[in-house]
């Protein structure tokens, strides 16, 4: 990740006032390098010259995937069982602002998403559960600010789900933005996967 490559400072040759604004950060370490740290930061610094941001979704609502199964197969029961301890999980995940997505197998985590993204955390569990057939739960944060770092499942996920060996992916219905959604479903259906939205109660 470029966020931590080395000499990243000298090749990229940010400006003063990018180095002043990020000094908290990286040199006095008062603040943290935390997603939603970073972020906040750059969307203080716009507001400071009278620049706000808003959610793209309060432009195009129809981006956030609605709750229901959304393939023509469904969760079995333990599948269910998974994608509930998932849920609890990636939520607790996205209190502490860790990660997004956590990938389980009969109620036991086999990989959470941090720094590295989410086809990085799916590749992964792929790599440890040997067996597939692995559940992955992708929420929001309690505390989500959808302005940006916003939940987005794509056919990139789907694929990298497949080739993984996962089976279901489950995400927060209202909550995550769903891109190329009628493509995405039919990979899905014709790879017999399972993609269900839930409510944010996780049910």
């Amino acid at each position: 990740m470029r966020l931590f490559e080395r000499w990243r400072w000298l090749r990229n040759l940010p400006d003063v006032r990018t180095i002043r604004m990020f000094l908290p950060h990286f040199f006095t370490r008062k603040r943290d390098c935390r997603d939603d740290s970073l972020l906040g930061t750059v969307v203080a610094e716009f507001a400071s010259e009278g620049i706000r941001f808003m959610p793209i979704t309060d432009c195009a609502p129809e981006l956030l995937v609605r709750e229901g199964q959304l393939t023509r197969r469904g969760p079995t029961a333990w599948q269910q069982k998974d994608i509930e301890f998932g849920w609890q999980i990636a939520k607790e995940m996205g209190r502490l602002d860790i990660g997004q997505s956590v990938a389980v197998k009969d109620q036991a985590v086999l990989a959470v998403e941090a720094v590295e993204g989410t086809d990085e955390c799916i590749r992964r569990a792929g790599t440890l559960c040997a067996a597939g057939g692995f559940t992955v739960v992708k929420v929001a944060k309690p505390r989500q600010d959808m302005r940006f770092d916003v939940p987005t499942i794509g056919l990139g996920t789907l694929e990298t789900l497949h080739a993984a060996g996962g089976k279901v992916l489950a995400v927060e219905a209202g909550r995550t933005i769903f891109l190329d959604q009628n493509a995405v479903i039919e990979y899905a259906d014709r790879h017999g996967l399972v993609i269900v939205a839930l409510g944010d109660a996780g049910n």
